[in-house]
């Protein structure tokens, strides 16, 4: 049996000439002097496939030194996490950070730390006689405090007893690593797994968890049942102990050849085993995949690097189940770029991704690099692939009763899928409230295309809808919502029924804003157009929710994003949206207004280059005087040119990037926010590290270098102290600079002066926050490419609607 090490040997960045070093990164680079390496991995030969032995070596608890390195990052960055809505981004720089004192932690691993930390805390803190390791660092931390009295070494590092007045100090034995972690809610009992697990047993509960693609109600409910046994555990320690439990068996079954029971299996193997059954010996890693069935795999993976070869690129594993996930088409195209094969034997070294929890086994192993096993087949293509393969198994879906049935459309219940829905598609046209209605074959998979792609779009773009996943040709997967009778109508221009309703308006006038109306569902009274006042009064409650004046007005706005963005959109096909209708839902699980039922060419005027006369839309149909078999396919025809052209708005323009230009590497961190604000908007982001003082003909060259490939780029500029390349590189580019300086509370009063004041003819702009900097670039990009833009317009919205929610909360705590 062969021992082959996974060398990751992390050495501190070296200072490039003429450098400032950072005073701070000096000191812990002294204090953390040790490099943090991954316990070499012991793998066994079976039958000329390697697979990971059972006893592999794994490294899983943090040191003492990596978890004062991790305090001490901490430290720096508690104001942000404290009022951080979303953070990971700030663990992100924290894991570059630790990364560069020689700590190999990833964000995720960052902040579970984190979390666990801050709970032991929360509990040593409210109890008596609770012990916890690094009460005073973290104590520290949250009240305020300066970290460095607090003692660096882990030989001054004690448990703490917490009692009402002074804390007195006690000795930290290493036997005692976990002495508080039952009471603390850490550590699992005995009882109380067995207790989980014959809850997971039982068939309802087996079944929902199988099939669900959103668990939260299902583990709350364990959560109850596991309270009335007298084991309190809330339903997110259900779920991470129920990832484990299955992650730890899945792993197990791998490196057992047949069906035999593993030697020295863990505690509750068998238990789980009886549930899991046969499902968990088919789902093997890539390694062990025949070259029959790798060709029935829409991405094979296999490894071909050696423990020394290219940079690690882990693939992500689902926690919630056994099986591997391909990343996105965004992350295949960056592998297929940047990762390099190297000829080896076929070792895969996989990462798994799972909350830490002590006592139990989880390997921790790494991927050297992934290629596909056809190289003729672009990566794209492969990728592309994926979806037929989803809508294959359409028919495997188990359909319940119809939950309801409209002229082009029907809803179906999912019994097995909680919180969800199959909105099935007809081969049915219709008109004038269905006074005239008529069969075209193909409809139903042309209105589920059409509408599957716009909500794909507004997803993407950061909108919430109902959509969750197209599961075939006819057919879509939402959110179990309970509509809110109101169709919602958006006019850019005046035609139609408006002209009838507003005698004297001229076809053709333009709104600017848009022009927002309603109009209630009510096939008998033909639809009648109702006010904002007429909602209100109305009273509607659906699902718990009642429709106010909060409800109306997130409905309102988020029509005008809606339609902007689809508007942006088209006009990238030279197709003028000339209005739209759209209605909303409340989802029965979050009990949130969101958009709901469907957009297709039923939903909207479509005019090619602006022109009535070659629409494009279902007004076709509504103006045929008499209905022929060549009416009709005339009106498919357009109906499919429609669906065509709706999956080019998934395709960006024009592909920009962002360009960041340090000057020192102890700026990486304040540079990272700019990359990580950059990629939410969907931006490429590269870092370079040139300074314009000490080596300005480096900076002119890489100027040149991104000016020369024609790629529309914008360069941002984060020099620290006297900033000199914002202004040298606003003088010698005509692409846009943004200064973004990282200042320091002591001298960032005076160093901002020279990202302001700025020689005549220079126009770069100076932004301070690196995610607003990240934003103006994005908008400037936005200007040509309508998916950069729609996630702009989106942001905006969310961040209103947030606005408008919080004030509601106030306002009712008020009364």
């Amino acid at each position: 049996m062969a021992s082959i090490p996974v060398p990751a040997d992390t050495t501190a960045p070296q200072l490039q000439e003429g450098e400032e070093p950072s005073t701070t990164n000096q000191g812990e680079r002294r204090h953390f002097k040790a490099t943090i390496r991954p316990a070499p991995v012991r793998f066994e030969r079976r039958g000329g496939s390697c697979s990971p032995g059972v006893e592999a070596e794994v490294r899983k608890y943090w040191t003492d030194e990596e978890v004062h390195a991790l305090l001490h990052t901490w430290a720096d960055r508690r104001e942000e996490l404290r009022s951080a809505a979303r953070n990971k981004s700030i663990f992100l720089e924290m894991s570059g950070r630790l990364q560069r004192l020689g700590v190999e932690r990833s964000w995720r691993q960052c902040r579970t730390k984190y979390k666990n930390l801050k709970y032991d805390y929360k509990n040593a803190r409210s109890s008596r006689n609770k012990r916890m390791k690094f009460y005073s660092q973290v104590d520290a931390i949250e009240q305020g405090r300066d970290l460095r009295g607090t003692g660096r070494g882990p030989e001054r590092d004690q448990a703490t007893p917490i009692k009402q007045g002074n804390p007195a100090p006690l000795y930290w034995s290493p036997a005692r690593r976990c002495a508080g972690g039952a009471d603390g809610g850490r550590n699992w009992k005995e009882e109380e797994v067995q207790a989980l697990i014959a809850i997971w047993g039982e068939e309802p509960v087996r079944k929902k968890l199988e099939n669900a693609t959103r668990n939260r109600d299902i583990f709350q409910h364990i959560s109850l049942q596991l309270q009335q046994h007298g084991v309190k555990r809330d339903w997110k320690q259900c779920r991470t102990k129920y990832k484990n439990l299955k992650h730890v068996y899945h792993t197990l079954r791998r490196t057992t050849p047949g069906h035999a029971h593993p030697t020295n299996a863990p505690a509750f193997y068998r238990e789980v085993d009886a549930i899991l059954g046969k499902g968990a010996m088919e789902q093997t890693p890539p390694s062990h995949l025949q070259k029959e069935e790798l060709e029935h795999c829409s991405m094979p993976i296999t490894c071909t690097g050696t423990p020394n070869s290219g940079p690690e690129r882990p693939l992500k594993r689902e926690a919630s189940d056994g099986e591997w996930s391909v990343p996105s088409k965004r992350g295949l195209h960056k592998l297929d770029k940047d990762t390099e094969s190297v000829d080896c034997s076929a070792l895969e070294i996989v990462d798994f991704q799972c909350k830490e929890e002590p006592g139990q086994y989880i390997p921790i192993i790494q991927i050297n690099s992934v290629h596909s096993t056809d190289p003729s087949v672009p990566l794209a293509q492969k990728h592309e692939h994926r979806p037929s393969t989803e809508m294959a198994s359409a028919s495997e879906l188990k359909t319940g009763k119809k939950l309801n049935e409209g002229k082009t459309k029907e809803i179906y219940e999912l019994p097995d899928q909680s919180g969800h829905v199959l909105v099935q598609s007809k081969d049915q046209i219709t008109a004038g409230n269905a006074v005239r209605k008529d069969q075209m074959e193909g409809k139903a998979a042309i209105a589920n295309k059409t509408a599957s792609c716009v909500f794909r779009l507004l997803q993407e773009a950061g909108i919430k809808t109902a959509f969750v996943k197209q599961h075939s040709d006819t057919a879509f997967v939402a959110a179990h919502c309970e509509m809110i009778p109101i169709e919602w109508v958006c006019r850019r221009v005046a035609t139609g029924s408006f002209l009838k309703r507003n005698p004297g308006v001229k076809e053709g006038y333009r709104f600017s804003p848009l022009k927002i109306e309603m109009f209630f569902k009510d096939d008998a009274n033909n639809d009648p157009q109702w006010s904002e006042e007429q909602l209100l009064e109305a009273k509607f409650c659906f699902s718990g929710l009642n429709i106010g004046r909060c409800e109306t007005d997130v409905m309102s706005h988020s029509t005008v994003a809606i339609f902007e963005i689809l508007e942006r959109a088209w006009a990238t096909q030279n197709c003028t949206l000339v209005d739209m209708k759209i209605e909303f839902g409340v989802n029965v699980v979050t009990k949130e207004v969101v958009l709901a039922d469907v957009i297709d060419n039923d939903s909207w005027r479509l005019w090619p280059a602006g022109d009535r006369s070659q629409q494009k839309d279902k007004q076709v149909y509504r103006d045929l005087k008499e209905v022929t078999p060549e009416a009709m396919q005339m009106v498919k025809r357009n109906f499919e040119w429609v669906s065509e052209r709706v999956e080019l708005l998934l395709v960006p323009q024009a592909q920009g990037r962002v360009v960041v230009l340090m000057g020192s590497v102890s700026d990486l961190a304040h540079c990272e926010r700019i990359r990580a604000a950059c990629s939410a908007y969907g931006v490429p982001c590269s870092l370079r590290v040139t300074s314009a003082h000490k080596g300005p003909d480096q900076t002119l060259s890489i100027k040149a270098q991104y000016e020369g490939d024609g790629i529309p780029t914008v360069f941002v500029a984060a020099a620290g102290r006297s900033n000199g390349l914002g202004p040298v590189m606003s003088g010698n580019t005509v692409y846009p600079v943004i200064n973004c300086p990282p200042l320091t509370p002591d001298w960032g009063a005076q160093d901002v002066w020279s990202s302001l004041r700025m020689p005549s003819g220079l126009g770069c702009s100076t932004v301070l926050s690196p995610e607003a900097a990240a934003q103006f670039a994005a908008q400037v990009f936005g200007l040509g490419d309508h998916l950069v833009w729609s996630k702009l317009r989106a942001s905006m919205l969310n961040t209103w609607v947030s606005l408008k929610y919080a004030d509601q909360k106030l306002q009712a705590c008020s009364l």
